[in-house]
């Protein structure tokens, strides 16, 4: 039997990373004859690392904080969607040996959302919580989706208003400051930050949330998330952690490699949601 074609992700830190336990399921359902696995790279070691990756036999890699945008200048070119999001999480070297960067984090998202969990997004009112990279990622694909309205949050009310200038000729995008949530209540609530994981209450405020309100958490966690518990706390309809994201931006990456989409159900029932 053939050698199996190498793939990984990379990411600072990457212990934690659930990413060679999908894709071994994924091929496992697939049959097709691959290895993945998860490399720690430093962000100072980035560019050295990256190419002997790929010229030491990977044929493919992921990307994963903190690395997505600053993988771009080490590339040959980029797609579409890449390129509109300004990151990078998929990884495919050609035939040739040039090397293209593929963003799947906003089709990941929105299988999730629309088609697993069945939560409207036409003319919904959306909030985004946090204007990084990850929220870099999701924008141009929730807006396909036609919301009423999407806005974007963050703690420096700047980042949040440049994204929101970037993305303007989407549609109908606004930027706030967290402080100035107030007065406001979203049909869907996405938190693309941090915040929480260090243990303390998410800085947001309670009257974010209504009855009707669906909060998703693009991180996740074997025991849940501070801010799926806050949401769940002040009396959201649904709140979700971020565990089918990460399944099927997955497998977005492994059909770009593989040419084939596994049946990411197969994976949902084995891992927590």
């Amino acid at each position: 039997m053939a050698a199996p074609d190498r793939y990984a992700v990379i990411g600072h830190p990457i212990s934690h990373s659930k990413s060679p336990i999908i894709h071994a399921l994924f091929a496992e359902q697939t049959g097709e004859n691959m290895r993945y696995e998860a490399l720690d790279i430093s962000p100072a070691e980035l560019e050295e690392q990256l190419h002997a990756c790929l010229t030491d036999g990977f044929s493919g890699l992921n990307v994963t904080v903190p690395h997505k945008e600053n993988v771009i200048p080490l590339l040959d070119r980029l797609t579409e969607r890449a390129e509109l999001a300004g990151a990078v999480n998929t990884i495919t070297r050609a035939t040739d040996g040039t090397l293209e960067g593929d963003n799947t984090d906003g089709l990941g998202l929105i299988a999730d959302l629309r088609d697993n969990l069945h939560i409207e997004l036409i003319d919904a009112s959306i909030l985004i919580l946090g204007a990084g990279g990850a929220t870099r990622g999701i924008v141009p694909l929730l807006m396909e989706q036609q919301p009423a309205e999407l806005m974007i949050a963050n703690r420096t009310v700047e980042k949040a208003e440049a994204l929101a200038t970037t993305f303007a000729h989407l549609g109908n995008l606004t930027a706030r400051g967290f402080e100035q949530l107030e007065d406001r209540n979203f049909h869907v609530i996405i938190n693309a930050t941090s915040a929480g994981l260090d243990g303390n209450i998410p800085p947001f405020p309670a009257s974010l949330i209504s009855p009707d309100t669906i909060c998703y958490d693009l991180s996740y966690s074997m025991h849940g998330t501070p801010f799926v518990s806050w949401a769940k706390e002040n009396g959201c309809k649904q709140a979700y952690q971020g565990w089918g994201m990460l399944i099927e931006q997955a497998a977005e990456s492994f059909n770009i490699w593989r040419n084939i989409r596994p049946d990411t159900e197969y994976v949902r029932k084995r891992l927590p949601g």
